[in-house]
């Protein structure tokens, strides 16, 4: 508190002490104006880790909403220290609204470097590597997440097919191209079951992920078909559970 700041200096002065050069931030509110309150249980960091809600996100949030500057993600604290200049603070209350969090969580791992995730991914014992984490990181709203879309390239799943699709999907299934994959493999893989399939759009692709991951969408195929394997694609293909 600045009230308290004077006080602080002559404390470090009697102790033989050097103060600091001091900033405050502007008082954060809640939406409706009402400040925040330990005593009154708003917005802890216990709560908002609880959440699924991303460190950086919340520093963001607390430090740049005060400011002239964007509310953006950050890849580091010191990349969020060094957007701040204490002229660009207000002086007057700023608004924190825990409903911008989401976003700003979802953003922020969208934009997270492979070596920031690695050892969180490590500890929840995914193994795709930096390929893996390329591949999903643009479809997480919550780190969390990232064990779902493991779990779709590395553990059993059961298909979700369309009587109508199959045949369709028997067919494709049959013109996987031979391992080694890598990211074209997808699109030379397309190419074939357009032509043997007799299908294009949404008949092609729709039934094809929904059988390959179980989901309506998410990340790109092309590069999750790498991660899964021929085994497990053509299997899936044919209403295996795999």
């Amino acid at each position: 508190h600045v009230t308290n700041t004077a006080v602080q200096i002559e404390l470090i002065a009697a102790l033989g002490g050097v103060a600091p050069r001091f900033a405050h931030h502007n008082l954060l509110t809640l939406p409706n104006g009402e400040g925040l309150s330990k005593r009154l249980g708003h917005l802890s960091l216990t709560a908002l880790r609880e959440a699924g809600q991303e460190p950086l996100a919340v520093a963001a949030l607390s430090v740049l909403v005060g400011t002239s500057e964007a509310v953006v993600p950050v890849e580091s604290l010191e990349a969020l220290s060094a957007k701040i200049e204490l002229r660009h603070i207000s002086r007057a209350p700023a608004r924190f609204d825990p409903a911008d969090l989401p976003a700003l969580t979802a953003r922020t791992l969208h934009h997270m470097p492979f070596d920031a995730a690695q050892p969180r991914l490590a500890a929840a014992g995914i193994t795709g590597g930096e390929a893996f984490w390329t591949a999903i990181r643009g479809n997480l709203a919550l780190f969390a997440d990232a064990a779902i879309w493991w779990a779709v390239c590395s553990a059993p799943l059961t298909p979700a097919i369309d009587p109508a699709d199959v045949d369709f999907l028997a067919q494709v299934a049959e013109v996987l191209p031979p391992e080694p994959w890598d990211a074209g493999t997808y699109k030379a893989w397309i190419a074939q079951a357009k032509a043997v399939g007799g299908r294009s759009g949404k008949g092609l692709f729709h039934p094809i992920r929904l059988a390959l991951t179980g989901r309506e969408n998410g990340p790109e195929l092309a590069s999750l078909l790498p991660l899964m394997g021929r085994a497990r694609a053509r299997a899936r293909l044919h209403g295996t559970v795999a």
